[in-house]
C-alpha cells in the first residue's frame, strides 16, 4: 500500500486545528498521535478516553511540557454530557473507541451496545451541537454480514454515522464518514501477540488451516484515515485496498519449528472476512488504492473526486480468501521481524 498523504498536505493539513481522538490511548490513537505530531502543528490535540493508568503512560511519550498542543480529557463515550464539554472548539474528531474483543462483547452485550451504538448517538448530537466541521468513525470488517455482536454493533455504528449527515440543520455544517478496514498488525488482541507468546511453549494454537484475513499496519491505518479527512464530503464509507493472509503462512512465518494444534472455530468467528459485500456493490466506486460506498440516499448526488474513479461490476465483493493481493510467507517474516 502507497503513502497515502502527498507532501502538500503535510504541510496544510490540521495545521492550527483543534484535533479530538476519541479512545485516544489505544494502539491507533498513540500512532495518530505521532504522526500528527511529526506532520502538523495543531492548536490543540486532545486525547479522550476513560483510561486515567494509560492517560498517565501516554503523557509521559507526549507530554505537554514537550508538545504544549497535547490535552488529556478523561470521559467517556456514554455520557453524553462530558462529549458537549470535549469538544467545544474542535475542529476535527476521530473516533477510534469502542469495545473490540469479540468473546467480552458476548459475554456483556449490553455494555457493547452502550459503548459501540448508544456512544456512537451521543457522539453525533455532541459534535453537532457544537459544530465540529468534521468527523470520522473507525469500522472494521466484521461490520460487513456480521455474526457476532462486536460486529452487528459496529454495522449499527456505521449505520448512525452516516445517517448522521441527515440530522446536520443549516446552522451547522458537520459532516461525518467512515473508514473501514480489517485486522492491524500486531495490536492487542490481534493473533499475532498470541502467537509471539506461544512461541516459547512450542505450541501453536490454530482454531482452522483454511482462516484469512485481511492485514493493515498500524502506521498504513493511521494514514489512510488522514487522507480521508482531506477527501470526505460527508456519508462515504473509506476501504483502503490491503492485502490479506492465511493464518498458516502467520505461524509459519513466526514460529517455523512449532507444533501446531488445531482448537476449532469459536463462537462468532468467520472462516473468512469481507471488506466489501455484494449487496453493497451497486454503490461502490473504486480508485487506484481504495474503495468508496456511496451512502444510499437520494439527496446524495456529489459528483466523485478523481479522474480514475471507477464503479465496480454487480456482484463484486471484496473478501480476504478472494483478494488477490495475498502476503507470501517471506513477506510475512519480514513484517513480523519490524513489530
Amino acid at each position: 500500500m502507497k503513502d497515502f498523504i502527498k507532501e502538500e498536505q503535510r504541510i496544510a493539513l490540521f495545521n492550527g486545528k483543534d484535533i479530538l481522538i476519541t479512545g485516544g490511548t489505544g494502539s491507533f490513537g498513540k500512532k495518530c498521535t505521532e504522526i500528527i505530531l511529526k506532520r502538523y502543528e495543531p492548536r490543540r490535540l486532545i486525547i479522550f478516553s476513560r483510561d486515567e493508568l494509560k492517560q498517565y503512560e501516554m503523557a509521559h511519550i507526549f507530554s505537554e511540557k514537550q508538545y504544549p498542543c497535547m490535552r488529556y480529557f478523561l470521559g467517556d463515550v456514554r455520557d453524553k454530557d462530558r462529549l458537549y464539554r470535549a469538544f467545544d472548539g474542535v475542529d476535527y474528531i476521530i473516533h477510534a473507541a469502542a469495545l473490540k474483543q469479540v468473546p467480552a462483547a458476548e459475554y456483556n452485550p449490553f455494555e457493547a451496545v452502550k459503548t459501540n451504538i448508544l456512544g456512537a448517538e451521543n457522539i453525533i448530537e455532541a459534535a453537532i451541537d457544537q459544530g465540529v466541521k468534521r468527523v470520522i468513525a473507525l469500522s472494521t470488517d466484521k461490520a460487513v454480514n456480521p455474526v457476532n455482536l462486536y460486529g452487528a454493533t459496529k454495522l449499527c455504528s456505521e449505520k448512525l454515522f452516516i445517517a448522521g449527515n441527515a440530522y446536520v440543520g443549516s446552522r451547522h455544517h458537520t459532516i461525518f464518514s467512515v473508514v473501514r478496514y480489517g485486522n492491524v498488525l500486531g495490536s492487542r488482541g490481534s493473533v499475532m501477540p498470541l502467537f509471539m507468546k506461544q512461541k516459547p511453549t512450542g505450541t501453536i494454537t490454530i482454531t482452522d488451516p483454511r482462516m484469512t484475513r485481511f492485514w493493515i499496519t498500524l502506521q498504513q491505518a493511521v494514514e489512510f484515515v488522514l487522507r480521508c479527512f482531506e477527501k470526505m464530503t460527508g456519508g462515504e464509507i473509506f476501504i483502503p485496498k490491503i492485502p490479506s493472509m492465511n493464518i498458516m503462512d502467520l505461524a509459519k512465518a513466526i514460529a517455523p519449528d512449532c507444533e501446531i494444534k488445531f482448537i476449532g472455530i469459536r463462537s462468532g468467528e468467520k472462516i473468512r472476512e469481507t471488506l466489501i459485500s455484494s449487496d453493497e456493490a451497486r454503490n461502490t466506486f473504486e480508485y487506484r488504492d481504495y474503495y468508496l460506498i456511496r451512502p444510499d440516499f437520494s439527496y446524495w448526488a456529489k459528483e466523485l473526486d478523481g479522474k480514475d474513479v471507477t464503479s465496480v461490476s454487480e456482484g463484486f465483493e471484496y473478501s480476504s480468501d478472494t483478494n488477490t493481493w495475498k502476503l507470501s510467507l517471506e513477506e510475512l517474516k519480514a513484517i513480523t521481524k519490524t513489530l
